[in-house]
């Protein structure tokens, strides 16, 4: 997958929910535009403020799974009673076409994610505490107590899967969170390996071996 020489970067975030991910991840696309994001398929509910094709692909579970079947999902994971699943297709074209591509997706994914591409650049997104984790999930109203109760019981079992993960970034404050985001994706790009397959004939002017 995404063998063109002008290859563009990976990157995935995961968190628990409540973490902040999604605002995170925004606020990187917006400040970045040269990194573009992939809207997952769900067969949750839409939230209200979501939008179909911005914030996911609201799809039943029947097309779910008929999508599952031919194949079309570069990696797919049950969280919380509802099904949530990446476009192969799309993430191919964007990275053969030199683009960088970030998923938001859970850790089950991205796991799965790690298996086909070894070099994706992973970062998981930790709370201050658990405390703070039950706040941001009452607090944005979205979920019904026993959804929020179910979400901060799973916590645990997903934070454990933090040191599989490349980064680690702690959500204590909004905006030094971002800017550590935005870190990590300018450090990707400054790897010898993307430098040179993105500045082919300068670095062949300049006689750089490699």
């Amino acid at each position: 997958m995404a063998t063109a020489q002008n290859t563009g970067l990976l990157f995935l975030v995961s968190a628990p929910s409540g973490a902040g991910k999604s605002s995170l991840v925004h606020a990187l696309i917006e400040s970045d535009p040269r990194v573009h994001l992939s809207i997952s398929f769900t067969t949750r509910g839409i939230r209200p403020g979501e939008a179909d094709g911005r914030d996911y692909n609201f799809i039943s579970l029947e097309e779910f799974e008929q999508r599952k079947q031919r194949g079309e999902f570069l990696e797919w994971a049950f969280v919380h009673g509802n099904y949530y699943g990446t476009n192969k297709l799309w993430i191919e074209k964007e990275l053969s076409a030199g683009h960088d591509v970030m998923l938001e997706i859970d850790w089950q994914g991205a796991f799965q994610v790690k298996k086909i591409f070894p070099g994706v650049i992973s970062t998981f997104i930790l709370p201050p505490s658990i405390e703070t984790l039950k706040q941001r999930l009452v607090g944005r109203g979205t979920d019904a107590p026993e959804v929020i109760a179910k979400r901060l019981s799973g916590a645990g079992a997903e934070i454990v899967h933090a040191p599989q993960f490349d980064y680690v970034i702690i959500n204590r404050d909004f905006d030094q969170a971002a800017r550590e985001l935005q870190s990590i994706v300018a450090a990707a790009r400054l790897r010898f390996s993307q430098q040179k397959m993105r500045n082919r004939e300068l670095f062949s002017r300049l006689g750089v071996p490699g």
